[in-house]
């Protein structure tokens, strides 16, 4: 144990004492940059720096605590038998079941209750409802799982979350009447305290009435909740779906909640039932379209519903400085090793983008530079005029790089890594060979539309409404900006709960509109992308090639009309079906070998 980090040693000491929480011998704890997350006995808990600050360990010890106490109190198939399929009213419920378990461990043991004290903090502050300026933008999971917390354990509401659950506090109040008195006489028994939990979801109107559980569920027996003995069959259950919905994923819902479930609801001549997604998180993924293009109207115009609700935002804007910290540590370990593919990608670009200053000359001229091939005629005939060389004017290009990246749902995982790593790369080497980068990237603020839906629901509907989410456009770095100053931004990549849907169109016009406005003679577009464009909102109620057209078309103006010069790099997907210059990446190894004499080819100068 010499050699023990106390990194290392911390990992042990929380790894044991989960295990004893949950009396599961078999649990493994394991560090991540994302959203923290527990698959059966694996848990994924914050990555506190080497040096272990107080209040990142103890951030770390309240995740592993909270999946500990899910394992020993918590009943999966119990929880599942009579969910909602409402995503809204399915991650209320979620939320109060885990306020149930979380609770059960702060009411048993002080020390448990601070570690779960400092994880809330965390969820927090990177959950919109520390944001949240009005009632429709405060996650009603989110506040509702405060509110019961602090009548089941006596504990206030986070310092950065009170002013969010005050916009919504009277609303739930009157409509939940004595629930959480209720929900708090029933904290050890899962059954009851579900029973007691749907209720409540009816009383503030999230589910239909008639919707009652049904009193013979198969899983009465196990209605203890989940101790030892439950723990070895539904293991493999968790596996699948024991992750908490992401609150920050949920951002947007909750206004349009409701009204949402009634509009799928009902029969639609755009969509068949379930085409949204109704089981959560999961069910929310969005699914590639594979429709071939002559399906496709050949005119076919476009326009967004709303474009009140999009936003412009700094990365830095949308994460705590600290959380940014620590993303970027987690992304510069996945570049450990890749400190020699910078430079020799930075040798093969520089050779063709500064192509352009290769040197001439004119020969035989009266004056100007000696010519060293002309000697031995100087030495014979000193007389003679045309013994010189004059250098050749050369106008050089300067360029600007921009860097697009498709920040959607669909790239979560290895892609965004990718992605990330490359940027990184990328603008490093651009910014060594003299040329500005800019790095965006594109996503939307909220599963299935957002307030842009909710305004749509409201003003009845109208048929063929045009883009229907809210547009989130993503400032990684500035061209003007050093990288220096930009690089913990990208970090943010490797927050899961930034990942949404991608609307592939209109971000291509935003950062060529961008380009297009820079001074810099060369203008490159580099889009880093997975596929089609996808928004479920959008796409319910539109025609199926709504979005995918859209995109044809402004990449074939792009390359066939703009100065802009559009390049592409696939991730892990083939995307030489949208652009005519392409490569495809399907892992960050390649940029060690070939791939990096086709992204110098990308930049070669015509």
């Amino acid at each position: 144990m010499s050699d023990e980090t106390p990194l290392d040693a911390f990992k042990r000491a929380l790894t044991g004492t989960a295990r004893a929480l949950a009396h599961e011998p078999e649990i493994e704890v394991a560090w991540s940059a994302d959203s923290p997350s527990a698959q059966g006995r694996n848990f994924r808990v914050p990555l506190p720096g080497r040096n272990l600050p107080p209040e990142q360990a103890a951030e770390a010890r309240g995740f592993a605590d909270s999946f500990a106490l899910k394992l020993r109190h918590h009943n999966q198939k119990l929880h599942d038998a009579n969910a909602p399929s409402d995503p809204v009213a399915r991650a209320v419920y979620d939320a109060v079941e885990q306020a149930r378990y979380e609770a059960i461990g702060t009411n048993r043991f002080g020390g448990i209750a601070e570690n779960l004290e400092a994880a809330i903090e965390l969820r927090t502050a990177t959950d919109p409802i520390a944001r949240a300026k009005t009632e429709g933008e405060v996650p009603l999971q989110t506040a509702l799982g405060l509110m019961l917390r602090e009548q089941l354990t006596g504990r206030p509401v986070p310092e950065r979350a009170q002013a969010g659950v005050e916009l919504v506090r009277e609303y739930i109040e009157s409509r939940t009447g004595s629930d959480f008195e209720d929900l708090a006489d029933s904290l050890d028994d899962q059954k009851a305290f579900q029973s007691l939990a749907l209720d409540m979801l009816r009383h503030l109107e999230l589910t239909d009435p008639s919707d009652a559980p049904d009193a013979n569920d198969d899983e009465g027996e196990d209605d203890e909740g989940g101790e030892d003995e439950q723990d070895q069959d539904d293991s493999e259950d968790e596996a699948s779906g024991d992750q908490q919905p992401n609150p920050a994923e949920m951002a947007g819902e909750d206004a349009d909640g409701e009204a949402d479930g009634d509009a799928e609801s009902e029969a639609s001549d755009e969509m068949s039932d379930g085409e949204l997604g109704d089981e959560g998180e999961e069910g929310m993924m969005p699914v590639r379209p594979n429709r071939p293009w002559t399906d496709l109207p050949e005119s076919f115009d476009y326009n967004a519903y709303t474009d009140n609700f999009d936003e412009e935002i700094a990365a830095s804007e949308l994460c705590d400085s600290e959380e940014l910290d620590r993303l970027r540590a987690y992304l510069d370990s996945q570049l450990t090793g890749l400190q020699g593919v910078v430079t020799r990608l930075a040798n093969r670009l520089q050779r063709r983008l500064m192509a352009q200053q290769n040197r001439s000359w004119d020969f035989d001229q009266e004056e100007g530079l000696l010519d060293a091939a002309r000697l031995a005629r100087v030495v014979i005939s000193p007389g003679h005029s045309l013994s010189y060389k004059i250098e050749r004017d050369t106008e050089f290009k300067d360029t600007v790089v921009t860097l697009l990246i498709d920040n959607s749902g669909s790239m979560r995982g290895r892609p965004i890594s990718i992605a990330a790593i490359s940027a990184d790369i990328m603008a490093r080497t651009l910014e060594r060979c003299g040329v500005k980068t800019e790095i965006l990237g594109f996503t939307t603020r909220a599963w299935k539309g957002g307030q842009s839906r909710e305004k749509w629901l409201a003003e009845g509907k109208p048929a063929q409404p045009g883009r229907l989410n809210d547009l989130r456009h993503i400032l990684y770095k500035q061209a003007d900006e050093p990288w220096r100053r930009a690089r913990r931004n990208l970090g943010l990549m490797m927050r899961e709960g930034l990942l949404k849907e991608n609307i592939d169109g209109e971000a291509l016009l935003w950062a060529h509109n961008r380009l297009i406005a820079r001074p810099e003679d060369r203008r490159i577009l580099m889009v880093i992308s997975d596929g089609a464009p996808v928004d479920d909102s959008t796409l319910s109620v539109n025609s199926a090639g709504y979005l995918e057209t859209h995109l044809r078309k402004v990449i074939d103006w792009i390359e066939n009309q703009s100065p802009v010069q559009l390049v592409a790099v696939g991730i892990g997907h083939d995307v030489t079906r949208y652009y005519k210059r392409a490569v495809t990446i399907m892992d960050v190894e390649q940029l060690g070998g070939t791939i990096i004499e086709q992204l110098a080819d990308l930049f070669e100068v015509e």
